[in-house]
């Protein structure tokens, strides 16, 4: 899950801290202009951005939902939008995420709406595991019968993880201590579905190298038919501990031990398999090779549920296999293989198309950051993007009307652009993102590809965030304009500033 809150004041720290290189090289300030200081930045508000969502698009293409401070109670509450118009709603007032017996709603650290947007999964009293909040309490609204559930039975406060609906929306996965769990939403059955979890043998997550090498946190992914449950199990075992001595927060040191191989030492080994979502044996993958010198970087189902894709990287990190698993017996088969003399990525940009008879693949291998079109056997590659620019990310596929949109760098690596293109790679790419909106740009794009969520920065400018209609890209209305932050910004002297590559 995306944390928003946490994203903000990172990169307001970052952006403070990026005036300070720049200004307090040369100590004399200009006339009416102060200097940054550490404890201006970390002692004050000044310098916090504002904030905007979590944000949501609803898949009806009615609109999109927020997350903003109720008037009434002065907490947190979802309400939607009509593009077009700008006409607001309160979709779940914050009354009724009153818990029976409390006399205060739940505050908001994420949210995800069911398939039909009939029910709200909200995650709260969050936690820090490793590097992010990544567990703490759900809930479940059933916004036709205005039941408010709290899932997981008599698990202890704080200490569920990766919470999401299953396809049809009347069951919630998720893991507790390094298990699987799923809740049946009518009746509160729990079902258990991993065995054995413990810090060294992780179900559903994973341990601190595969989040640090390859950014992946929630480890199982629901079926299409919700029928079965595919995910990673991580044996630790073995792998040597570092340890981190913390002398600032207390009197005496602390210290943290970190299960971190280093070069040459025992790798955690992963596997991976499906199971039943109503309970049952695991039907592990058949995968060749030592699993201690091999990763499995990514795993999703492969459009359908019959089989499950992954992308298996040596130890070394330049090789890439695309291998297709079969659910009910584990059989695997490489269907594509990427390769690099010195390093490769891994894709979060794969993408079944035409019924799941191709997928979209971002490699490197002409030099370029291209998007490529593959056949379901890994034959008959086709490049889509056969331009002199980098992809740096897939943003939307509209396959019924044949775009595809991207972000690009094509000349200089800190100012990005929103492009759409054919999606058989003919012709030439058209720019979205107005020159006038030079700089660092993000979006969010509506599933149909007609609106976004605009944030736009600058090295000298704070993120604003708008609202825009694609593809003109003409600004409907500002969602985020930080004025306050640029007012304070101003008043900073700042030197100047040359970048250099």
């Amino acid at each position: 899950m995306i944390r928003i809150f946490e994203k903000n004041i990172l990169r307001t720290l970052i952006y403070s801290s990026a005036i300070i290189l720049a200004g307090v090289v040369n100590l004399e300030a200009q006339s009416g202009k102060g200097l940054l200081s550490l404890e201006s930045i970390f002692n004050s508000r000044d310098f916090l951005s504002e904030q905007f969502g979590p944000a949501r698009w609803l898949s009806d293409g009615s609109g999109y939902t927020t997350v903003e401070v109720s008037n009434s109670l002065r907490a947190l509450e979802i309400v939607s939008y009509r593009p077009e118009t700008g006409r607001r709603e309160i979709k779940v007032s914050a009354r009724r995420l009153i818990p029976r017996g409390s006399s205060a709603p739940l505050i908001i650290h994420d949210y995800q709406w069911s398939e039909d947007e009939t029910k709200l999964l909200l995650y709260t009293n969050s936690r820090r595991v490793w590097r992010t909040n990544s567990i703490g309490d759900y809930w479940v609204l059933n916004l036709e019968t205005d039941e408010l559930l709290q899932l997981g039975g008599s698990a202890p406060e704080a200490s569920l993880m990766f919470a999401k609906f299953s396809p049809d929306g009347d069951r919630v996965a998720y893991v507790r201590s390094h298990d699987i769990y799923v809740e049946q939403l009518s009746g509160g059955d729990i079902t258990k579905l991993t065995t054995g979890g413990s810090p060294t043998l992780i179900n559903g997550t994973f341990d601190w190298a595969y989040e640090e090498e390859f950014g992946i946190q929630d480890g199982f992914r629901w079926s299409p038919d919700g029928e079965r449950i595919a995910y990673w199990q991580i044996d630790a075992s073995g792998v040597k501990e570092f340890l981190l001595i913390n002398n600032t927060d207390s009197l005496y040191p602390n210290i943290t031990k970190i299960p971190y191989p280093k070069v040459g030492e025992t790798l955690s080994a992963a596997r991976v398999g499906s199971v039943s979502s109503f309970g049952g044996e695991t039907v592990w993958a058949e995968i060749p090779g030592d699993p201690r010198n091999n990763y499995i970087a990514r795993m999703d189902w492969a459009a359908n549920s019959e089989e499950f894709a992954i992308q298996r990287l040596n130890r070394a990190q330049n090789s890439n296999q695309v291998m297709l698993v079969e659910t009910f017996t584990g059989k695997s088969r490489t269907v594509f293989q990427d390769k690099d003399d010195a390093w490769l990525d891994v894709v979060d940009d794969m993408y079944w198309l035409d019924g799941g008879k191709r997928f979209t693949w971002v490699s490197e291998r002409d030099g370029w950051r291209h998007v490529y079109m593959i056949d379901r056997d890994g034959s008959n590659e086709q490049i889509i993007t056969p331009w002199d620019m980098d992809v740096i990310s897939l943003e939307l596929i509209d396959e019924e009307n044949g775009w595809l949109f991207f972000v690009a760098s094509p000349e200089d690596p800190g100012k990005r652009f929103l492009y759409r293109s054919k999606l058989n790679g003919e012709g030439a790419p058209e720019r979205l993102t107005p020159i006038s909106d030079s700089g660092w740009n993000t979006y969010q794009l509506s599933r149909d590809g007609k609106w976004a969520f605009h944030t736009h920065s600058t090295f000298e400018s704070p993120p604003i965030v708008r609202l825009v209609d694609l593809p003109r890209h003409n600004s409907v209305r500002p969602l985020m304009e930080n004025k306050s932050l640029k007012d304070a910004v101003a008043q900073i002297w700042r030197g100047e500033v040359e970048f250099l590559r």
